[in-house]
């Protein structure tokens, strides 16, 4: 297969499973729902594609890996401050899918089909359990 091709098809792939995630947090009427999804998985796997494809060689892909999840952390951290109310924090969850959804744009952007496709499913099952208690 020709990098160009791997290069899209990871990066469709990364599209397409940050939807899956970000149409179940839609339906569920969170604010970081489906563009924010997509947004996060795609752009976590495109700089894992530069990262491994554009600076072959010269970048360890696991730095910008790491980068990545630092990175993330900002955007969850918003999500709970945003959330929080007088009877105690909120948006944990949705700061948690955020989270995965850019574990899961990583696995896609280094090649890992599998493994991407299903930590989406799991974690769309994981989201899809009613909240007990509350």
């Amino acid at each position: 297969m020709s990098p160009w091709l791997e290069m899209i098809l990871r990066f469709l792939l990364a599209t397409a499973l940050g939807a899956g995630v970000g149409y179940q947090r839609e339906r569920a009427g969170k604010a970081a729902g489906l563009r924010t999804h997509i947004l996060i998985s795609s752009g976590a796997a495109l700089f894992t594609i530069v990262s491994i494809f554009g600076f072959a060689g010269a970048v360890d892909p696991s730095r910008v890996a790491a980068g990545v999840v630092a990175g993330i952390g900002f955007i969850g951290a918003g999500a709970i401050f945003r959330g929080a109310r007088d009877e105690g924090i909120a948006g944990l969850t949705t700061a948690a899918s955020i989270w995965a959804t850019a574990a899961i744009g990583l696995a896609a952007g280094a090649g890992l089909y599998l493994i991407s496709v299903i930590a989406t499913a799991v974690t769309v099952g994981i989201l899809m359990i009613p909240k007990v208690g509350g």
